[in-house]
């Protein structure tokens, strides 16, 4: 459901009992149009937009210099960091109102090298079981030209939204 308009990005909180009134695909959609903020940690990894659907959830972003190693390529946590979220929020997109998810576990293969020369980028997750506890998601980094860059899973533990404290 991208809609190819860029709301304006925030980044911060969402007030605890705001998120517990959402069920989990309402959260991801208000947070894409720009009317609920995103995670702080996006804004280190050149989010530009995203979209989502039951089970689906897409995040784009940008490589540059500023996610380099050492050696010239970009760092392996820009692709941890994205798979990481596409995945854990396509668990989030199956949920109820109340519930929330936090990672457990994910594993990550990095395929092909990425440099500010591969352009936006595209992180899908999609969510294989949510249960009432635990959650299994995957995930894929795909290029411009839709080669394969990374692939990963996810186990996520499902659990009531924390009350706010």
């Amino acid at each position: 459901m991208d809609s190819g308009r860029n709301p304006p990005i925030s980044y911060g909180l969402t007030p605890a009992a705001e998120l517990a009134a959402m069920s989990g695909i309402d959260f991801l959609r208000k947070m894409f149009a720009g009317e609920v903020p995103h995670a702080t940690m996006m804004q280190q990894v050149g989010f530009t937009r995203g979209s989502a659907e039951p089970g689906l959830v897409v995040f784009q972003a940008i490589p540059g210099p500023q996610h380099y190693n050492p050696i010239g390529s970009v760092h392996g946590g820009f692709t941890a960091t994205l798979l990481d979220s596409a995945m854990g929020c396509a668990v989030q997109s199956m949920l109820p109102a109340g519930m929330v998810y936090t990672t457990l576990e994910f594993k990550i293969s990095l395929v092909r090298g990425i440099s500010s020369d591969t352009g936006e980028v595209r992180a899908e997750g999609r969510a294989l079981n949510v249960g009432r506890r635990v959650g299994t998601a995957e995930g894929r980094l795909l290029d411009s030209k839709g080669r394969l860059l990374a692939h990963g899973t996810t186990t996520c533990l499902v659990m009531d939204t924390p009350k706010a404290g």
